[in-house]
């Protein structure tokens, strides 16, 4: 079975420099102490982790209390949605900066239970803005391509008006808004799929992929659900970038390469050495009714690039080997062969951290002092 029309095109490049046109926004010192919300997903662990290994004692980062996979130093525990706590702590750690990435992302979940979408997507926001009262902190807001349908076929810029076609998505557009109204200097940020490990160790796009093919069940993905995924280490740095910057507004962060759900199962599959029987591909229109699905929600961030005056997204995957051409390009494990051998396997070989980080290639871009890379590819990245 070849692909949906339109994708067997994987990657999209830009045409013209991204960075021709506007001067690169000045940088200043990073207002401290910071406070960083939503530490259960990918995206707020990795930006706290990453913050705190560059600002010891100085990045506190909020988890619910009820969550056992976050612990440690300047670990606060509370719930978004709980206002009282978030003035209290307000009051006592006096933060002058908040990253807020906190976002009920399961779509089934939100569908069933839009009231506690809503309670913690939007109404966690406004308690942040309550919280913080007339300490005006800096505040940069993580938000998601899925604030679009995917009708328009990709490229979405951000004069596109939002037009979710679910319910995380239309409350995490709800919350975007409430957001710029309440302070026209924030930032918000909408990111895609931001490629690292999760606390809780599926959570995750690879996690939760890897974790269905090393337990011998299948995957079933979307042929035609297209996002830009990027590694997480480059996202943390954009995170740094926005709270240190006079950056107003909404910028899109998604990476230069576009991949549909499925295309990704593939490249996990094939650089895990996993069953490729275990991955299965459908369009969209086979998924039911719930959760409804975006379809090419492919962002350009041409405009992030030219407000930071560099390209801060390598390209997921970088190896372009990995890249598929087609439906079946998983199966032919020899093409992607590298010079010690095959890819090997995520569990015993610690190949998942070439889809995690690139250390080397992050050295070469001068950006390894700035992201605190290990050298070696089996370490844990990033930190």
């Amino acid at each position: 079975m070849d692909l949906e029309p339109g994708l067997s095109q994987t990657t999209t490049w830009p045409e013209t420099d991204p960075l021709v046109g506007l001067e690169p926004v000045p940088s200043s010192e990073l207002p401290l102490p910071i406070l960083v919300t939503g530490l259960a997903g990918v995206a707020g662990y990795h930006a706290f982790r990453w913050l705190s290994a560059r600002y010891p004692g100085q990045v506190y980062g909020l988890i619910p209390s009820r969550n056992p996979h976050v612990r440690g130093v300047n670990i606060l525990c509370g719930n978004i949605e709980d206002r009282v706590c978030l003035e209290a702590l307000f009051r006592q750690y006096q933060f002058a900066a908040v990253l807020d990435a906190v976002g009920n992302c399961a779509l089934k979940p939100c569908e069933l239970e839009p009231k506690i979408a809503w309670l913690i997507n939007v109404e966690g926001l406004k308690n942040i803005l309550q919280a913080a009262g007339h300490q005006r902190p800096r505040i940069v807001r993580l938000s998601v391509d899925l604030v679009f349908s995917g009708k328009k076929d990709g490229g979405y810029v951000e004069e596109d008006p939002p037009d979710p076609v679910s319910v995380y998505g239309k409350t995490m557009a709800v919350a975007e808004q409430i957001l710029l109204d309440a302070d026209p200097t924030a930032c918000v940020l909408r990111i895609s799929l931001p490629m690292g490990r999760s606390p809780n160790g599926h959570a995750g796009a690879i996690d939760w992929i890897e974790s269905r093919f090393a337990a011998g069940r299948p995957a079933t993905l979307y042929v035609d659900e297209i996002r830009t995924p990027t590694y997480v280490d480059c996202l943390s740095r954009v995170c740094w970038e926005a709270l240190r910057r006079p950056m107003a507004g909404i910028f899109h962060a998604g990476g230069p390469v576009r991949l549909s759900l499925y295309q990704i199962g593939q490249i996990i599959n094939c650089v895990g050495g996993y069953d490729p029987d275990l991955l299965f591909g459908i369009p969209r229109r086979m998924a039911g009714p719930i959760p409804p699905r975006a379809g090419n929600v492919a962002m350009d961030s041409s405009k992030l690039a030219r407000t930071l005056g560099y390209t801060p997204f390598l390209p997921w995957p970088f190896d372009q080997r990995l890249l598929p051409t087609d439906r079946e390009s998983h199966r032919r494990r020899e093409t992607i062969r590298n010079e010690e051998g095959s890819l090997g396997c995520l569990r015993d070989a610690g190949a998942i951290d070439k889809l995690l980080c690139q250390p080397r290639k992050l050295e070469e871009m001068g950006l390894a002092g700035a992201l605190r890379l290990p050298r070696q590819m089996g370490e844990t990245c990033g930190y």
